[in-house]
């Protein structure tokens, strides 16, 4: 049996992503797999970062006769054992997994409201401490009221008993 390592199409329409294997020469793209050997998604942002592979597994296959086919063996040689690409694919892999800006470039900066002026925050309260009555002024007038409630109260006291 020869084996060849290949991709094999999987995903949905217009999202179809790989997995790299090693399948029987004579099986179909998508058929049997003898051992899937990594991925390879042609969606991922960082050109570097999409494909991963199992690059042990990968060494193994090659050594028992196995022969890539002709986009497996860009793949193995940029991201493989020694491959050239190997640190810009960790550096990649590293920024991915950073947490992601949720800004979007196009679209403009919400307007921010206005920040008051430091000399109009203190005029602002200035203001408020002129219209609010201050504490001796507040609990002053309670009592002046009670005592002009107690007054005529007295008085007329007075009045009724005198009669």
């Amino acid at each position: 049996m020869s084996v060849r390592i290949r991709m094999k199409k999987m995903g949905r329409s217009h999202r179809h992503f790989f997995r790299i294997c090693a399948m029987d020469k004579r099986s179909p793209r998508d058929g049997k797999v003898l051992e899937e050997l990594g991925t390879y998604d042609p969606h991922v942002g960082e050109t570097d970062a999409r494909a991963s592979l199992n690059k042990e597994r990968i060494d193994y296959w090659l050594s028992v006769g196995a022969q890539p086919s002709e986009n497996v063996a860009v793949l193995i040689k940029k991201y493989g054992t020694d491959g050239t690409h190997a640190d810009a694919q960790r550096e990649a892999l590293g920024r991915l997994s950073l947490p992601a800006d949720v800004s979007d470039p196009d679209m403009p900066e919400a307007p921010k409201p206005p920040e008051p002026e430091p000399a109009e925050e203190a005029a602002a309260e200035g203001e408020a401490s002129e219209d609010k009555p201050t504490d001796e002024a507040a609990s002053e007038a309670p009592a002046e009221e009670a005592k002009a409630d107690e007054a005529p109260a007295e008085e007329k006291k007075e009045e009724a008993s005198a009669e």
